[in-house]
């Protein structure tokens, strides 16, 4: 498994925090907790046609 990592603020606290990406599952939405607050992010992630990571969108889970 290879996972992509990168980086986006919280929609909660501002902070950045890293996430690591699993490119192999396909284009998903998942939540995650902030690594600061620990507050609930919705994580969403598409890929391009050759299965490169083109977007990543993180929102308040409850949003």
């Amino acid at each position: 498994m290879n996972l992509d990592e990168t980086e986006r603020a919280c929609p909660f606290c501002g902070e950045c925090i890293t996430l690591l990406i699993d490119p192999s599952a396909g284009a998903q939405t998942y939540t995650e907790d902030c690594s600061v607050c620990c507050q609930p992010i919705r994580v969403s992630l598409n890929l391009d046609a050759t299965g490169e990571l083109s977007h990543v969108e993180v929102e308040q889970e409850n949003g």
